[in-house]
């Protein structure tokens, strides 16, 4: 699946078309195997196994004597499989690499114009790596620090409208995080075909009217069609942080997938980019409605 976010799209954990956070065709077929609820064959609950692994179905299996007679046996991660561990570390690293070209764009005084050239180099990168086969940890890096460029000019931008917001819409993105993690851990949200299709499609949606919004701003004047604006931007900024915590908890049931089934342990460097891009995108939102109330 290629799972999408609300700046752009990017690579799940699988190259299938046919599920959500998958990794691969046999795990979106419906029915249940050892561990995997949409596994559809012995082999679907592993789906990095080898069908000329006899202990392919248990994705934890070692092989050894213990488990050919049986007995059970603690289980033990592979080596060179995703970990937990690993998408904190990455996630540390690339969230980063954006604070720090941030501070140093704000302490340079960049003008905006330099801010929204950034803005552009990274979103090509993100799309270059979106398409990659396989995730470029110097790529995603040099993503990172365009998107941080740009990020600390508009927060230098909007704090000389209202002083202050930046920080506020850090703490506000912090508790988004922490909300939805909570959330998805106690089930309370639970990502399914259907709510990734819900998601998908109403980020689809925001994203073509914002262009239009946009459009209408470069050749009418003004703020275009008023979606960033008023209590008018405020609702549509609203929606927007909620299509942001929405893909956060896809970025969550990706990364748990991953240690689930044991996806290589490079695929750490993609939920470190995914966590990135739905932050990103939580806190400019964030950004824009605080201005927004600040100036009414």
């Amino acid at each position: 699946m290629r799972s999408s976010n609300p700046v752009f799209s990017r690579r799940g954990f699988s190259r299938d078309n046919s599920g959500y956070a998958g990794f691969g065709a046999g795990a979106q077929a419906g029915a249940a195997s050892q561990g995997n609820p949409y596994a559809s064959d012995q082999y679907a609950g592993n789906p990095y196994a080898q069908p000329s692994n006899p202990y392919a179905a248990n994705p934890y299996a070692q092989g050894g004597p213990d488990l050919q007679q049986g007995y059970p046996q603690a289980p033990a991660r592979a080596a060179g499989r995703m970990t937990i561990d690993d998408v904190v570390t990455k996630t540390g690293i690339t969230l980063g690499t954006v604070i720090v070209a941030a501070g140093a764009a704000w302490a340079l005084s960049l003008p905006v114009g330099v801010g929204f050239g950034a803005a552009i180099v990274a979103m090509v990168l993100g799309l270059i790596q979106s398409f990659k086969a396989k995730p470029s940890p110097a790529l995603i890096l040099a993503y990172a620090a365009f998107e941080g460029l740009f990020l600390g000019v508009i927060s230098k931008y909007y704090n000389a409208i209202a002083y202050g917001a930046p920080m506020q819409a850090v703490l506000g993105t912090m508790a988004v995080f922490a909300g939805v993690l909570i959330a998805y851990r106690t089930r309370i949200i639970r990502v399914d075909r259907r709510f990734t299709r819900f998601v998908i499609g109403a980020s689809i949606g925001f994203l073509l009217l914002m262009v239009a919004n946009s459009l209408f701003a470069v050749f009418g004047g003004g703020d275009g069609l008023g979606f960033r604006s008023g209590g008018l931007g405020i609702a549509v900024g609203v929606v927007g942080v909620l299509l942001g915590a929405a893909y956060l908890a896809l970025d969550f049931k990706q990364i748990e997938d991953g240690v689930a089934y044991g996806a290589p342990r490079e695929e750490s460097w993609l939920a470190a980019f995914g966590l990135t891009l739905s932050l990103v995108w939580i806190y400019t939102e964030i950004l824009r409605i605080i201005a927004i109330l600040n100036n009414d």
